[in-house]
């Protein structure tokens, strides 16, 4: 509870509270420094601007997830990121009364900082502190967090909340309560065991730090599986980004996050989550109710993330990602379809509602917990920063890019821009189905020879041309 405020609940609250028009703010601030109205295109690239600075941000909080980790551990890591978007809601909440667009760029920039660095630092504290057997509902948490983040950001975001013109920074200020709270409350926290005994070689901490964690007992299993895993790593500890690239061993593992995490940011859910006013309103719903809809839409985002992690144990992570990624697939389609026929019929803009609930149930009911955390259970310790840094290159690049063009992409394509994320959906799919073995109750090194009994056709260790996939 104490690193989803801080941590993933942080980029949902900020993903959705922004997800209406501009505020005329903007205006009054661009006339009040440059003189004159901005035109409608300025707007439009100073509110993208405004998405696209927090993916940005959060770009760049991804590739210092290797740095700030290594050299300050899990635990200080999560401190620095909420200490750090305190300061950024201090500079949010003064651009009201300075008048200055400018300094929610700024703020914004700082704030998808946080969102980088802690989303990842997050699930890497608590992949290192969970028991095996329950590894998977424990990091599922990080997108029940999100989850939760993205209504909240909703539910304060009604008019009858905060979200009135003259209210519209505190709205944004709002998660800074929370990281007070984790600034409070995670000093009294141990740092993650794993990182204690195989990085800092501290069998005595590690101990004692199960032992607050997961209650009495002398763990001595588990800490045999630690030092065999030390064993395997030697000397060194914290690969850099460029050893993993080039690791032959590991090019599975990288094709697996990239295909997983770049196919997830284009499958047309960052275009639902921020931009959810545009679809709706393309769609045919009454401006006055949009709000509400979008309200409904994070509910059920929750309950299915909630439900999801009371069947991943049982049925695996390979099955639930590949038959969410499948359902997408196919209800990009049928939205493509309802809102080309949006004018025939007044009951054809809710059939697009009721879709885009099942797309969200398709996605929070696997793609949205397991992928995140694919990084944190497919790399051994000394690869796993490096690993978090590479994958939030798709994910976040992904979401600055789709940040600048998505408005404009809607404006020119209309609905068949959901084609295109229906295809994406299904090349991810099947590649889950075909290629990612299951990492269910199972040890990192175990996962790791998995992946080394892919063999691709022609590979120079082998005398036969196939492709055989050991699950």
């Amino acid at each position: 509870v104490v690193l989803g405020l801080g941590g993933s609940f942080q980029n949902g609250f900020h993903l959705t509270a922004i997800s209406s028009p501009s505020p005329s703010f903007i205006n009054s601030s661009w006339t009040d420094h440059y003189g004159g109205v901005p035109g409608e295109k300025t707007v439009t690239f100073i509110w993208s601007a405004v998405v696209a600075l927090y993916a940005l941000g959060g770009l760049f909080g991804s590739m210092a997830v290797r740095y700030l980790t290594s050299h300050l551990g899990r635990k200080k890591s999560m401190l620095l990121n909420s200490a750090l978007a305190v300061v950024a809601t201090v500079i949010m909440y003064i651009s009201k009364p300075t008048n200055s667009f400018e300094l929610i760029l700024v703020a914004r920039f700082l704030l998808g900082f946080g969102a980088g660095l802690g989303g990842n630092v997050h699930i890497i504290y608590l992949g290192e502190s969970s028991p095996k057997k329950i590894r998977g509902i424990v990091t599922l948490t990080a997108a029940t967090f999100l989850s939760l983040g993205k209504l909240s950001g909703q539910f304060a975001g009604l008019r009858e909340i905060f979200g009135r013109e003259e209210w519209w920074n505190i709205l944004l200020c709002i998660p800074a309560f929370f990281c007070v709270v984790q600034l409070a409350i995670l000093p009294f926290f141990p740092d993650a065991p794993r990182y204690i005994l195989i990085e800092k070689g501290n069998t005595q901490q590690c101990k004692r730090a199960l032992q607050s964690l997961w209650g009495p007992g002398d763990y001595k299993l588990e800490i045999e599986e630690m030092l065999a895993e030390q064993a395997v790593i030697g000397e060194e500890h914290n690969k850099s980004l460029l050893d993993l690239l080039r690791d032959k061993h590991l090019r599975w593992q990288i094709l697996s996050i990239l295909v997983i995490n770049g196919c997830l940011q284009f499958s047309g859910i960052s275009a639902i989550t921020v931009f959810s006013f545009n679809i709706f309103l393309e769609a045919g719903i009454p401006v006055d109710k949009i709000r509400y809809v979008t309200l409904g839409i994070g509910a059920s985002e929750v309950l299915i993330s909630i439900t999801c992690s009371l069947f991943i144990e049982s049925v695996g992570r390979r099955a639930l990602m590949w038959r969410g990624f499948g359902g997408m697939s196919a209800i990009m389609l049928l939205i493509t379809v309802t809102l080309c026929l949006k004018d025939y019929s007044s009951v054809i803009p809710y059939s697009t509602v009721v879709l885009i609930f099942l797309f969200i149930i398709f996605y929070g009911g696997g793609p949205a917990g397991i992928a995140p955390s694919l990084a944190n259970e497919i790399f051994i310790q000394s690869y796993r920063p490096a690993a978090f840094v590479f994958t939030g290159f798709p994910r976040w690049l992904g979401f600055t890019i789709f940040g600048f063009i998505f408005p404009f992409l809607i404006a020119s394509l209309k609905s068949l821009c959901f084609v295109l994320f229906s295809c994406i959906c299904l090349i991810a799919a099947l590649y889950v189905f075909f290629i990612l073995p299951e990492t269910k109750g199972k040890t990192l090194l175990e996962i790791s020879q998995e992946f080394e009994n892919i063999r691709a056709c022609g590979s120079s260790t082998e005398d036969v041309m196939c492709l055989e996939t050991k699950l």
